[in-house]
């Protein structure tokens, strides 16, 4: 469904750059393809992670592709990568740096800071509940402000600056679940399944052989910058806001609108960022379309990425194997698509 009503942006140079964002968005997809086969859902899903400036988080068994995926990306972009692999003993230090004892040529020692592997374009925090909460709240700061502070001082990520982070969700023992303040920091919670037969036959043969594509750089990191500012000035209709809003405050227990599956298997419903990444996420996906609006489609085709890590379920859920992604699919049919300026 779309709105009647289209707006255009304010200057041939946002049409320009919109333009810019459509075509250098299937040029990556074309990148990716020669190394990564398949999983279109997933990397339409990144780059719509990428286009927002927002951080998501990716859960798939061992085997799928997650690490290569990120690092093959930022190998398309031409962006600086560094992967973080989480273990019980990481330190906070060990993500963001720390000052050492530096001797100069005078013979005079001094202080200097050592930058950690979160100074980079991308970073891959590779089995992010493997280590204890202390250290993975190092990465809130960052992600949030895209700075870094220690030993009181404050530094500067450079930009564009993106966290994917991982998780196996069938080895459970030895991890540390995700606390919600930083669950609702990850833009997208991105599931990544076995593909079909045919595609995980294309796999095994192209992993079996000799690979070394040679990667163009269609999109860089300036670019992707003015594609987050770009994103921002895609008007919304204030109906489809509402709509967004709707979804998200229906999640919520103590809503009256509240299905009954929420108010019976819902401990805590998603916070106002869920609206926010589904109003932006949606500006970007209609951009890629070459539309200059966001539909109420927009909103629907983004609601289980967006919500499945802030819809937090009870023991009952749990105990009835409910998942959350069923308490979603019941949210978009409790909501009504509103019919006005259709």
């Amino acid at each position: 469904m779309e709105l009647n009503t289209t707006v255009d942006f304010e200057s041939a140079d946002d049409i320009a750059l919109a333009d810019k964002m459509k075509i250098g968005r299937q040029q990556i997809i074309t990148e990716l393809q020669k190394r990564i086969v398949g999983q279109g859902d997933v990397i339409e899903l990144i780059l719509l992670s990428l286009f927002v400036g927002g951080n998501s988080l990716i859960v798939g068994v061992p085997g799928l592709a997650k690490t290569l995926l990120i690092a093959t990306l930022a190998q398309v972009l031409d962006l600086k990568f560094n992967r973080i692999q989480f273990t019980p003993d990481l330190m906070p230090s060990d993500i963001t740096g720390t000052d050492i004892i530096q001797e100069d040529e005078t013979g005079r020692r001094q202080m200097v800071f050592a930058p950690g592997p979160i100074f980079a374009n991308i970073v891959l925090a590779d089995e992010i509940n493997r280590t204890p909460p202390k250290t993975q709240s190092a990465l809130l700061e960052a992600m949030q402000e895209h700075r870094v502070t220690i030993q009181g001082r404050t530094y500067e990520l450079t930009e564009p600056f993106f966290v994917f982070a991982t998780q196996n969700p069938i080895e459970l023992e030895g991890t540390y679940p995700l606390p919600e303040a930083q669950l609702d920091r990850f833009m997208f919670h991105i599931v990544i399944e076995h593909p079909p037969e045919d595609e995980e036959f294309d796999v095994v043969r192209a992993t079996t052989a000799i690979i070394d594509p040679h990667f163009k750089q269609p999109v860089n990191g300036a670019d992707l910058v003015g594609f987050q500012r770009l994103v921002r000035r895609v008007p919304v209709a204030d109906a489809v806001m509402r709509y967004a809003l709707s979804i998200v405050r229906t999640s919520r227990p103590k809503s009256k609108q509240a299905p009954d599956s929420v108010k019976k298997f819902v401990a805590f419903g998603a916070s106002v960022r869920a609206a926010q990444y589904l109003v932006l996420g949606s500006k970007a996906r209609a951009l890629t379309q070459g539309r200059y609006h966001v539909n109420y489609e927009d909103i629907r085709s983004l609601a289980h990425p967006v919500l499945r890590h802030r819809v937090l379920t009870n023991f009952r859920a749990e105990s009835e194997g409910v998942s959350t992604d069923s308490i979603i699919d019941e949210l978009l049919s409790a909501v009504p698509v509103p019919k006005s300026g259709m």
